[in-house]
């Protein structure tokens, strides 16, 4: 899977590449994603911008998905359709991005395979710093379609 987060960020979004995540955890239930605070990533408030925020909920939500898909063998189309973010704290250090609703994507995944049509559901991400304190509140609505 790190292998597919680094291609995905070289070849179909650069943005993923520039910021550079790195895959901490990924299995049937949860996803953690590390994104630094740096040059590349960092405003002119020196905390975490949000648009690489943005990237790191991204890839904690998206990640099953891609997961699943490799587990059954079959090809995936998948899409956010709808974001709602609370900004709690600035970020001023590393950030964190954990998504525990890994079932809740396999469901819709089950749901795709089975309907042969497009399932939505809305997942739950959670940005914290390094002392553990949580920055940011993603909701993400995936649309996820078995190809």
């Amino acid at each position: 899977m790190r292998r597919l987060l680094w291609m995905m960020g070289m070849f179909k979004i650069p943005m993923i590449a520039y910021v550079r995540p790195k895959l901490m955890l990924l299995d049937n239930d949860n996803s953690q994603v590390r994104i630094k605070l740096n040059r590349r990533t960092k405003n002119h408030l020196k905390s975490m911008y949000f648009g690489s925020l943005a990237v790191g909920a991204d890839i904690a939500a998206g990640l099953h998905a891609f997961y699943f898909a490799e587990q059954s063998g079959v090809k995936v189309s998948f899409a956010f359709k709808a974001v709602k973010a609370d900004f709690l704290k600035r970020a001023t250090s590393d950030v964190y991005f954990n998504s525990s609703e890994g079932q809740l994507v396999k469901q819709a995944f089950d749901e795709a395979m089975s309907t042969k049509e497009r399932v939505n559901k809305w997942i739950k991400v959670e940005a914290k710093n390094t002392d553990g304190e949580i920055v940011a509140v993603f909701d993400m609505e995936i649309s996820v379609k078995v190809k």
